[in-house]
Parts: C-alpha cells; structure tokens; sequence
C-alpha cells in the first residue's frame, strides 16, 4: 500500500485527526506545569504540544517567559492564543493551588522512585510538571508531587528537550487505557 499524498486541505486534515482522536485518545483534563523555564522558543513549543493533545492550560512559575514574547510567537505558531495559561511566582504556591483544583501531579524527571512513563497509570485530571531545561524538577516541587516518570535513553545524552519529554509523556497518557491492563505478578525468585 503507498502512503499515499500530503493533505494539504485544513478540512482533511481535521477529519484525519477528529477520526483517529476518537478511536485512540481518551477523555482526560491535561494541564503542564512549566517551572522556571529559561527559554521562550520553548514555552512557544510547549503551547504546540498542549493543543496537540487538548491540554485545558499552561502553569508557568518562577522566571517562565510569558506571552505575548515574539519568540514564544514564532514557535507556537497562533497557538498561544488557543491554549489558556496563569502564572505563580512560587512553584510550590502552584503546585498547592493544582492540587485544591484536584490535579494529580506526575513529574517528567529521573527520581529515586521514578517509573517508566509507559507503566505510570495516569489518572483522568493529571498536571504534568516539567523542569528547568538544565535543572530539571526541583527537589522541593518533586517532593510535591503524585508521582514521576522518566523516559529512557537508548543514547549518551541523559534526556530529551523539556517539550519533547512532555510531548511523548502527555500522548503516552491521552492514549493510554482509562484501566489498567493486568499485570502477572513477577516471581523474582524463578527468574
């Protein structure tokens, strides 16, 4: 079968999406969590990701960049005025105020206790908090926290651009089950 030609036409490419949105995406409230952000081409890409998966709003904290920023502009591509967003001062006064909205919050980052982001269950109302680009998740607001997940790296680099981890967290978890599948207990002592 060949793949066939580019669709150009924006009415085409909707129905491509709606179709396909139905049949694998789930019915869930996405929020990001973006603490103390350095770089505004990347808050422009992280408005792009949160449309992609029907994210209901931005968190930015600390030094963040904001719209309107004309390099958020040119990466987010109109995107900035689709997706809503607040800002804190304080991470942990947004982690408080997310957790009284009922978000279950799941750090992007490599804990101690972090589990691969394709085994998390992710909840219907989840934020996902994504650290600084060097940085990463503060301890303080990790400790916060319901949860975290990592990605795994099959190269030298030890992880991958703050919009892409979140981009391939946030359609892990769209796409996901609303169940978990049954998991065979493992018996360590027969391996």
């Amino acid at each position: 079968m060949m793949p066939g030609k580019t669709l150009r036409s924006k009415t085409a490419i909707r129905r491509l999406h709606e179709r396909y949105a139905t049949e694998y995406g789930r019915e869930m409230t996405i929020a990001f969590l973006l603490q103390d952000w350095d770089d505004p081409y990347n808050v422009g890409g992280m408005f792009r990701v949160a449309d992609a998966v029907g994210a209901k709003e931005l968190i930015m904290t600390g030094h963040t960049p904001l719209p309107p920023h004309p390099q958020i502009h040119v990466t987010s591509m109109g995107h900035h005025r689709r997706i809503p967003f607040r800002y804190f001062e304080r991470h942990d006064e947004a982690v408080a105020r997310l957790k009284l909205e009922g978000y279950h919050l799941v750090a992007i980052e490599m804990t101690s206790d972090s589990v691969h982001y394709k085994d998390y269950h992710y909840p219907d109302k989840v934020c996902f908090v994504v650290g600084n680009e060097v940085n990463g998740v503060y301890n303080k607001v990790v400790a916060m926290c319901d949860g975290a997940v990592f990605i795994p790296m099959g190269g030298k680099g030890k992880s991958l651009n703050v919009v892409v981890a979140a981009a391939v967290v946030a359609f892990e978890a769209w796409q996901q089950p609303e169940e978990p599948p049954e998991r065979e207990e493992s018996n360590p002592s027969a391996l």
